[in-house]
Formats: C-alpha cells, structure tokens, sequence
C-alpha cells in the first residue's frame, strides 16, 4: 500500500520560509547537493513518528488572495509514476504538474484530486535524468 513518505512547501522566497520554519518549528534546513536548487527539511529526531520534507522554489503564481485552503504537498511513494498519473486520471484527478526526473532521486509529479488538493507521486530511482 503506497504511503506518505515526504512533504514539500513551495515557496516564492525559500530564505524567508526557512527562517519562518525554523523559528516557529524549530526545524533544520540543509541545501541539497543536487544539481535542482532545493533544502531538505529535519523536522525531528531519526527514529522518531512523522516524515521530512523538501523545500523549492513555486514553480508558477502564488496561489490567490482569498483562496480557502493553501497547503503544502504531500508525497506518495509508488512504484510507477505513470501507472499513477493514468488511475489519477482514471478517477477524476487531473495532472498539476507532469512527471519530471530529480537527477539521482527518482521522478515525480503533481496531480489534483477531485476537490482540487495537489499532492506529489515519487517513483524512486537513482537513474532518473
């Protein structure tokens, strides 16, 4: 059964988000070694109950004034981004964001469920490009 494995806040300033982040949470930021600029996100001890997360720049507009809901995405482990993408489609969902490779990570997408919530798939691999 495919599980949560990561969450990721896209933000327009990631310095100003690192700082709200840390101050309010207490959580550790380290920039990523990767070729993509992004921060991986510590929000506690190894061992321990809960999930890291990502950090990168928005990808397009902030969201609206006034929207109801803005959150961050969560990500879900699965074996086959594009068998997911395809059931996502199959069930209503629609692609926010088409499968792209994170080199040496594995490869990704955004989709919107029926209510317009967008979470991200992960299918890993270190061969991605």
């Amino acid at each position: 059964m495919p599980r949560v494995v990561h969450f990721e806040i896209h933000a327009e300033d990631p310095e100003r988000a690192r700082r709200f982040y840390a101050s309010v949470f207490g959580w550790e930021f380290s920039h990523w070694a990767g070729p993509q600029d992004y921060w991986l996100i510590r929000t506690g001890p190894a061992g321990t109950a809960g999930i890291a997360g990502g950090m990168m720049r928005r990808m397009g507009p902030p969201p609206a004034d006034g929207q109801a809901v803005n959150a961050y995405a969560c990500t879900v482990e699965v074996p086959s981004v594009d068998s997911y993408v395809a059931s996502v489609q199959a069930n209503g969902g629609t692609i926010a964001l088409p499968k792209f490779a994170v080199p040496g990570v594995g490869w990704v997408a955004y989709a919107k469920d029926t209510e317009g919530n967008i979470f991200g798939l992960h299918q890993p691999d270190p061969g991605a490009r």
